[in-house]
């Protein structure tokens, strides 16, 4: 196809800036989970936008912590920094917002250094005055050299085009990486997982969340119309499984109920979900155990 451009966009930025969720709306489907706690992206996802003139492949990666305190924690780090290098733009998200904090400072310093192109996305600009913005641009102008700064609103739906406008300068002509009616390299497998573990995500108060994990033990087609997935919630404490659980099997029957609904609307077909809790101590220190849950370095 002549002058058709393709290219791979990474999205970084602190956690909790709406990453997932502009990923999400820009290729018009969920396929990151989204939450408000931070680390809810653990590794890199890749999903399609396909357009006439041209295909964007979005990298969202594990937003950018400024200490690992564990194995997963480090694995999050390397994956949103090696996927720097493989970007032909990079898309910053930051808050609308006039304070530039040690952050954000860190993610500057690391982004000076490469060569790059990088477009500033100002996020969430649905929760500030428009008068105000102005002078957020203004502010960030003075971070770094970007290319352009693009205010947005995931959310709302709000400048996405031109967004994906700007994106596409920066890309090289080129060919199609994947079909037209690909949106993401992920399995179904790999975001009934990831679906579950947002639920849980949701439903679970203060630190448990970042101890869980999820896994697939069987992903069974029973027939045309029907899907049976059993999953196992891993946490790292016995008072854990206990409130993951909940009393009388409550909070896992509600995990399992809004896991149940957003798999069925996503594929189309009944799904027949069960969940079990199992304990595996420290397993975010364990290199063995996160290879297992699928935290490995992709080649």
């Amino acid at each position: 196809m002549e002058h058709f451009k393709s290219g791979f966009a990474v999205m970084i930025g602190r956690p909790n800036v709406g990453k997932s969720t502009l990923m999400n709306h820009l290729i018009g489907q969920k396929v990151a989970i989204t939450s408000n706690k931070p680390q809810t992206t653990r590794n890199r996802i890749e999903t399609v936008w396909t357009g006439d003139d041209g295909q964007i492949i979005f990298l969202d990666t594990p937003g950018m912590i400024r200490k690992a305190n564990n194995k997963l924690g480090k694995f999050m780090m390397d994956v949103s920094t090696g996927t720097l290098e493989e970007a032909d733009v990079v898309l910053w998200l930051v808050e609308p917002s006039t304070y530039i904090g040690e952050g954000d400072k860190n993610i500057a310093e690391k982004l000076s250094g490469i060569r790059t192109p990088v477009i500033l996305v100002i996020n969430k600009i649905d929760t500030i005055p428009k008068p105000e913005l102005l002078v957020i641009i203004d502010a960030w102008q003075k971070v770094l050299d970007f290319k352009e700064i693009v205010p947005v609103s995931a959310l709302r739906d709000q400048n996405l085009a031109d967004l994906r406008a700007s994106i596409m300068k920066y890309l090289p002509e080129g060919p199609k990486y994947f079909d037209d009616d690909v949106l993401t390299d992920q399995p179904m497998k790999q975001i009934a997982a990831e679906i579950i573990r947002e639920k849980a995500l949701h439903a679970l108060d203060k630190e448990i969340p970042h101890g869980i994990a999820v896994t697939i033990e069987r992903f069974h087609a029973r027939n045309k119309n029907m899907l049976d997935i059993d999953a196992t919630i891993i946490c790292e404490r016995e008072s854990h499984k206990g409130i993951i659980i909940g009393k009388g099997g409550a909070m896992l029957k509600k995990i399992g109920t809004n896991a149940r609904y957003e798999l069925e609307q996503m594929m189309g077909e009944k799904v027949v979900l069960k969940l079990w809790v199992k304990v595996k101590k420290d397993w975010r220190d364990s290199e063995v155990l996160l290879k297992n849950f699928g935290y490995e370095k992709q080649s």
